[in-house]
């Protein structure tokens, strides 16, 4: 199969397939918050993992190619450094926005709903783009990424759509709403994939800022999110499934076949 069909696919898996959690709250389906949690430490253990065990190892990888064509060296923790201040930016440009917003208007439902759709929309665009440049280094660590971002995305729709639903949005157009900022994962990829096929010096720095989002989300995201339930029992069971996407990740990059 081309290697752009493929990329599609992985793509629209990586955003659509997110939706799950999503469609079952629309459908009535109670999901209960411990569930949640579990789904956000197991997350938050596959983006380590993919980070340390895939991402960081093919960028040094890369690095030193570049490094033995004569194209200079590259410190690839530098960049992953950068990555991370960079979604920080992003993140608190976000807030900042919603912060000031709320200020001006003085009520909140006036600013929830733009700003859900803009980060999610965000946000599944750049998990597309970071889907497509693993895949086009490595399909094995394409299909690894894409696992690892439906993992972390399926808590967050789960988020969003009961904010929509809470500021008084229709199911039907939470759906219609969701699926389009859901396809620009595609968006995302194809961009990168058209890019990156042409830059391939472009690659040590993109897996490094990749390994640097996937760092800060799992760090100052979803890791903060656990220590708030307070659930008596919850901590080993959170500890366990942040544990099992770890090793799931090390199991993954250990036996899937590298091309």
């Amino acid at each position: 199969m081309p290697q752009v069909e493929v990329i599609i696919i992985l793509t629209l898996v990586g955003g659509v397939g997110a939706l799950v959690g999503g469609v079952l709250l629309l459908l009535g389906k109670k999901i209960s918050k411990g569930l949640v949690h579990l789904l956000v430490s197991f997350a938050a253990g596959a983006l380590l993992g993919t980070a340390f065990f895939e991402l960081l190892p093919e960028a040094l990888e890369h690095a030193e190619e570049v490094a033995n064509a004569g194209g200079g060296e590259i410190n690839v923790f530098l960049w992953v450094l950068g990555g991370m201040l960079f979604f920080y930016l992003l993140d608190r440009g976000i807030h900042w926005f919603q912060y000031h917003q709320k200020v001006n208007k003085g009520k909140h439902t006036s600013v929830n709903i733009p700003l859900v759709i803009l980060g999610d929309s965000v946000h599944n665009f750049i998990d597309g783009v970071v889907i497509s440049i693993t895949y086009i280094v490595n399909p094995a660590a394409g299909l690894i990424t894409t696992f690892a971002t439906v993992a972390h995305e399926i808590p967050q729709e789960i988020g969003d759509f009961a904010i929509l639903l809470h500021e008084g949005m229709k199911r039907k157009k939470v759906l219609i709403i969701n699926i389009f900022s859901a396809l620009l994962s595609v968006a995302g990829g194809l961009l990168a994939f058209f890019i990156g096929e042409r830059i391939e010096g472009i690659i040590p720095y993109s897996l490094s800022l990749t390994t640097g989002f996937f760092l800060y989300i799992a760090l100052t995201n979803l890791l903060p999110e656990i220590h708030h339930e307070e659930k008596e029992g919850y901590a080993f069971w959170e500890s366990l499934f942040l544990i099992l996407g770890i090793v799931s990740i090390f199991l993954a990059t250990s036996y899937i076949p590298h091309g």
